[in-house]
């Protein structure tokens, strides 16, 4: 198993503000990072440091992308029922799975993520209720406009038309 990375092992503040750092300088000034580092005290090759932005850039990156494409998913379809929830939801699922498969005898904080898995169920749940009161709720509507519209005078087709339309939303 290879060595804990030095970087892992700053002090919380110090870390941040290499983060900080690395994002400013748009993950690049390696060699000045390491000797400011150095500076305070601390022995971290600019080598570990390229390693340690690279994989900070990637994280970093796809964040954004997750960031972007959920604004436009919601932006294209508007959430209603709360399927973006759900999908949010099923994907820190995965990734925490992922997380327990790979990390192996590295170590991480295990009430944290049962803690977050347990978050997780709740929200779960919280979610399953609410679509079933949306869905509740739109039904009702739906058998409100169809009794509307038959006193109205309009056809079976045109009230079963309007119906469809109506529980379409729901489904």
């Amino acid at each position: 198993m290879p060595p804990r990375s030095k970087v892992a092992s700053l002090p919380k503040a110090v870390k941040d503000w290499l983060d900080k750092a690395l994002a400013e300088n748009n993950f690049s000034e390696y060699e000045s990072l390491a000797a400011e580092l150095s500076a305070q005290g601390y022995s971290i090759s600019k080598s570990a440091l390229h390693r340690y932005g690279q994989d900070f850039e990637s994280k970093l990156s796809a964040l954004k992308m997750a960031s972007e494409q959920a604004r436009a998913v919601v932006a294209a379809a508007p959430d209603e029922e709360g399927a973006v929830n759900e999908a949010l939801m099923r994907l820190v699922q995965e990734h925490l799975f992922k997380l327990l498969m790979t990390e192996g005898d590295n170590k991480f904080d295990l009430p944290k993520v049962a803690k977050a898995v347990a978050e997780l169920g709740k929200a779960s749940v919280v979610q399953k209720k609410w679509q079933a009161e949306w869905r509740e709720r739109t039904e009702a509507a739906a058998a409100r406009v169809e009794k509307i519209a038959k006193k109205g005078g309009l056809s079976a087709d045109t009230v079963d038309e309007i119906r469809r339309e109506i529980l379409g939303m729901a489904s």
